[in-house]
């Protein structure tokens, strides 16, 4: 009996070994773009880095870690307490200066004893940097710090001064930008000596007419009325 649904028969004249849609005169031209694409790979320069032996070139600017300039640290604590992720550890004692002129007072600085960062929590931000009134943290471009132990990540002062002799230079001021404002403070001239005042004179005051006839009367003795004793 012949099954009244054709469509559900196989056919016989198909091929059923290759997939549907390929042919062999489609292989060919598939075949041939991959070689054209491999050869125009082969020919081209190569731009893979032979690190560590090349070092590759950074653009300006990079941010790699962050480097101290200790000198200019106060130990204000401003870093530490703007840092999202707590990472700056500061430590530092309170020394005593003696007064530079006789009768004046001495004075108390902060002297840092320890300033770490722990770049396993540093999500290098730069709000630290930012941050700074004295101009004490940079970014440095030095990258080669990983460690085998995540504890020896925190790295503390001598090796954040070791990275500030890798901060580049600034970049020179525009030309055509108006002075800093401590430049233009420094040029003005200074400011002449007041000069001296005259002593004040005390103004002697001018007699109104009857204070005037009053000093003349007392002044004027008045003629005795008694008679004299003895007189005929």
């Amino acid at each position: 009996m012949t099954d009244p649904n054709p469509i559900d028969q196989p056919d016989p004249h198909h091929d059923h070994s290759r997939p549907s849609g390929t042919t062999p005169s489609g292989i060919l031209p598939g075949l041939l773009k991959g070689l054209a694409t491999t050869a125009r790979t082969m020919v081209r320069p190569v731009h893979t880095a032979e690190y560590p032996d090349v070092k590759p070139e950074l653009p300006p600017r990079s941010r790699g870690v962050i480097a101290l300039l200790a000198e200019n640290c106060t130990s204000c604590m401003l870093c530490a307490r703007e840092c999202p992720d707590w990472c700056i550890y500061i430590d530092s004692h309170k020394e005593e200066i003696p007064a530079t002129t006789e009768g004046g007072r001495a004075r108390q600085r902060n002297v840092l004893d320890r300033f770490a960062i722990d770049f396993s929590l540093c999500m290098y931000c730069g709000i630290c940097v930012e941050v700074c009134p004295f101009d004490a943290l940079f970014w440095s471009p030095e990258y080669e710090y990983a460690e085998l132990d995540i504890r020896e990540l925190t790295h503390e002062m001598p090796r954040l001064d070791e990275w500030m002799q890798t901060v580049p230079a600034p970049a020179p001021p525009d030309p055509a930008s108006a002075p800093p404002a401590e430049v233009t403070a420094a040029a003005k001239p200074p400011r002449a000596a007041p000069a001296a005042r005259p002593a004040a004179r005390v103004a002697t005051p001018t007699p109104t007419p009857a204070a005037s006839a009053e000093t003349s009367s007392s002044a004027t003795p008045e003629p005795d009325p008694r008679p004299e004793e003895g007189g005929g």
